[in-house]
């Protein structure tokens, strides 16, 4: 295997901040566009579960288990690959392998040796991260879906459910009026792990959005909107399926 091989849909937001990760880290990986309605076989032989990303790697590839789920192993072709099915983890995986912009902040002074594992440095900082990307994961999505529903469907509580994304988005906007970014005046983790989330709730109700109360918000992210790096992530690529050829995608 020349290259990882990373399953990803364009607009899918789990898929978006894996290959913003891999992007921010300059690697490399073969980019396998797909749709959901007509899954690669290749696809869920890796992944049973077969929702993207789903990055395979070779299976001589080191992997850094800490803060990430278990490594999934499948065999195919004779041999045995590893798979990593979880965007958090993709973005995980990237990032300590090369992380040049520090987004997972491991030389911050919050860095202490850990207590479980006294020959180990733990950092408190990227802890705090995952926390909030776990917070948003769990309870902020959940609420952004139902704000979705709401709006497609013309339901009588799309008051409501905004008001519950709300919640969320206000301590966003807390954070931003500190700093430039969620955790200080330099990029994170967090910041490219929520990104494809927030996006998402601008485009609800548009509108309403660009009169809303929260400008740190909407600079932060038109910022990243922006950006050479999301035009590059966001490029529309042919239907694997369809045209059989990898793209070779890498951040520069």
């Amino acid at each position: 295997m020349a290259h990882p091989i990373l399953y990803s849909l364009r607009n899918c937001p789990y898929a978006m901040r894996a290959r913003i990760a891999i992007f921010k880290s300059h690697q490399a990986v073969a980019l396998r566009d797909v749709v959901l309605t007509d899954k690669p076989a290749a696809m869920i032989l890796a992944s049973p579960k077969a929702t993207v990303p789903i990055l395979v790697l070779d299976k001589n590839s080191q992997f850094d288990s800490d803060n990430a789920a278990d490594v999934k192993e499948f065999s195919a072709a004779s041999t045995v690959d590893k798979v990593i099915d979880e965007s958090l983890d993709i973005m995980l995986w990237a990032l300590k392998k090369s992380d040049p912009n520090n987004l997972l902040h491991s030389d911050n002074t919050d860095t202490v040796k850990s207590k479980s594992k006294p020959n180990e440095i733990e950092n408190e900082k990227l802890n705090e991260m995952l926390a909030l990307i776990t917070e948003f994961d769990v309870e902020f999505k959940q609420r952004l879906e139902a704000y979705k529903c709401a709006k497609r469907y013309h339901e009588t509580n799309l008051n409501e459910c905004r008001a519950a994304c709300e919640y969320y988005i206000q301590l966003l906007e807390s954070r931003l009026s500190q700093h430039d970014y969620l955790f200080s005046r330099r990029e994170s983790l967090a910041d490219i792990a929520l990104l494809p989330f927030i996006r998402q709730f601008a485009r609800i109700e548009r509108q309403w959005y660009l009169q809303s109360p929260y400008p740190k918000l909407k600079n932060w992210l038109n910022r990243y909107l922006q950006s050479p790096m999301f035009t590059k992530v966001m490029v529309k690529h042919r239907l694997w399926l369809e045209c059989g050829e990898e793209v070779i995608f890498v951040g520069k």
